[in-house]
């Protein structure tokens, strides 16, 4: 019995086996091409950078295009930009968008330190891209990341060639400290009033005359916030073409420069990679230099505004008028929408909306104690100093990427890259022309540098064109960001500077918390503790 059970199970089993059909691989399409990119960069506008920058470009092309099984998907090229930030890089950053959407198998680089000097950075954007089945290829190293070796090679070289970027900041920041030691260093720009004619400060006449307002303005009682207020009605921009602010203001009054003298290292670059900007305290030696360039104001003016300046600091919070108070106008109720003023009791300073002052019945608002706000203001400051950074960078990469989405549907967009494409078609043809003798060496030349100026210009008015009437958010968070790295690691007392530059409002949604709105639209509470009714 159990012999005739093992016999049919037998039987059923070669029937099963009988059924499968095995359909044989037919191999991979030999049709299907590698599809390459080339990245270069050069790092100074010269004119042997730019040769080599052109020449760069004549040489991916002809490398990619003489492979049969290859087909060429870009150059992507940066020029006179530094390598030490990728976030700098236009083409750089292109490229990663292209390769994320799926349109690169391979990238050739000449050498590391061409693709990036940051360690960090280089091996992160090398790990996404092997994640998304990308190799590179570094000629100089011979170093491929498709290879298991490679990335751990390529962790050495990028170390090396952050090194070498390091050395050569460090001669650099050694090199200006030299100069201004010796009161010969000419800074790279100068501030409102001021223009540079090659190596030589020269007075910006329209300018200069704003400034004298402004110091006249001050003299005769007006506040900075009301000085900045006038010239913002009056339709004067500031050199960077934005708003004055009560910073702004603030700048100029305390600018020595304006008496023809010059203070430096104010700021510093700290010894970090990439190097971060950041408010010198003291930290590094800073050189006062007398008469490096004309003046625009007599040393008696400026110094009687300096002294004026430090008297209504002394007289903050008491005999300093309402108008010109950080908080005028600033605090909003969350129960009626109307703001809130200081007034004083007991020698204390309170504010108390306008509403509930007249109507209590109306507004249950109670007052506020001026230190408790200054002291929420401090722990906020302090968070987003220490925690609140990447949020604010993440954010910023948002609104980056909606406006981008949002630009690329653009028409002009559109048609800049027909353009682009044509004209990579146009540089792709010329090449393999070139290579097969059809045309004459100086005309190839020719045209391939007029082509290369066109795709320049092409993607430069794109790049524009992207950025133009970008989102007011992107520019400030990006200011809140650099405010963030410069200022202090904490506040011991309250800081009128960073609040104005900062904080665009503050609600009131009871007395226990505030909602303070940044300049860029981000809203964050803070509590306090209960406060003392009057």
């Amino acid at each position: 019995m159990a012999e005739k059970y093992f016999m049919e199970g037998t039987l059923a089993l070669e029937e099963n086996r009988r059924q499968i059909i095995v359909i044989e691989a037919a191999g991979q399409p030999q049709d299907i091409k590698l599809r390459a990119a080339a990245y270069a960069r050069v790092s100074s506008d010269s004119d042997d950078q730019i040769n080599s920058f052109d020449a760069q470009n004549r040489y991916y092309s002809a490398l990619i295009s003489g492979k049969e099984n290859w087909q060429m998907v870009d150059i992507y090229a940066d020029r006179g930009i530094s390598g030490t930030s990728a976030a700098k890089r236009d083409d750089f950053q292109r490229l990663l968008s292209d390769c994320r959407s799926g349109k690169i198998d391979r990238i050739l680089v000449k050498s590391i330190s061409r693709f990036a000097r940051n360690a960090k950075e280089c091996l992160e954007v090398i790990r996404e891209l092997k994640l998304l089945g990308i190799s590179v290829y570094f000629e100089k190293e011979n170093i491929d990341t498709g290879k298991l070796s490679g990335e751990m090679m390529t962790a050495m070289f990028a170390s090396m060639a952050q090194a070498e970027s390091q050395s050569i900041s460090g001669n650099l920041r050694w090199g200006c400290r030299k100069r201004m030691a010796a009161g010969t260093f000419l800074p790279s720009s100068m501030p409102y009033g001021y223009r540079l004619e090659g190596k030589k400060i020269e007075i910006e006449p329209k300018e200069a005359v704003v400034v004298q307002e402004i110091f006249q303005s001050y003299l005769r009682g007006m506040g900075k916030n009301a000085i900045a207020k006038v010239l913002n009605e009056r339709g004067i921009p500031t050199s960077q073409g934005k708003k004055w602010s009560y910073r702004a203001i603030d700048y100029v009054l305390g600018n020595e420069r304006y008496i023809g003298d010059s203070l430096w290292q104010k700021n510093y670059a700290a010894e970090t990679f990439p190097p971060v900007k950041r408010r010198n305290r003291g930290e590094i030696p800073q050189y006062y230099a007398k008469e490096t360039h004309p003046p625009i104001l007599s040393r008696e003016v400026f110094d009687a505004v300096q002294v004026l300046a430090k008297q209504r600091g002394d007289q903050f919070g008491s005999e300093k008028s309402a108008s010109g108070h950080p908080f005028s106008r600033i605090i909003k109720c969350s129960c009626c929408g109307r703001v809130h003023r200081r007034k004083v009791s007991r020698e204390k300073a309170y504010w108390s909306c306008l509403t509930h002052e007249t109507s209590p019945e109306v507004c249950q608002a109670h007052p506020i104690p001026e230190v408790q706000i200054q002291d929420a203001f401090a722990r906020l400051y302090f968070k987003l100093k220490h925690q609140g950074q990447p949020i604010l960078s993440r954010m910023l990469t948002n609104l980056r990427a909606v406006r981008r989405l949002r630009m690329l549907w653009s028409m002009d967009v559109v048609e800049l890259n027909n353009q682009i494409s044509d004209i990579n078609s146009q540089n792709q043809m010329l090449t393999e022309l070139n290579q097969q003798g059809l045309i004459d060496p100086d005309f190839f030349i020719s045209q391939s540098n007029g082509l290369a100026e066109k795709l320049r210009a092409a993607k430069q008015k794109k790049e524009r064109l992207m950025n133009a009437d970008g989102d007011k958010a992107i520019s400030q968070t990006k200011e809140l960001i650099e405010i963030l790295e410069n200022g202090p690691d904490f506040l011991d007392r309250f800081d009128e500077d960073l609040f104005a530059e900062l904080v665009e409002q503050i609600v009131a949604e009871s007395s226990e918390r505030l909602r303070f709105r940044l300049f860029n639209g981000l809203e964050l509470t803070e509590n306090m503790e209960k406060a003392v009714r009057i």
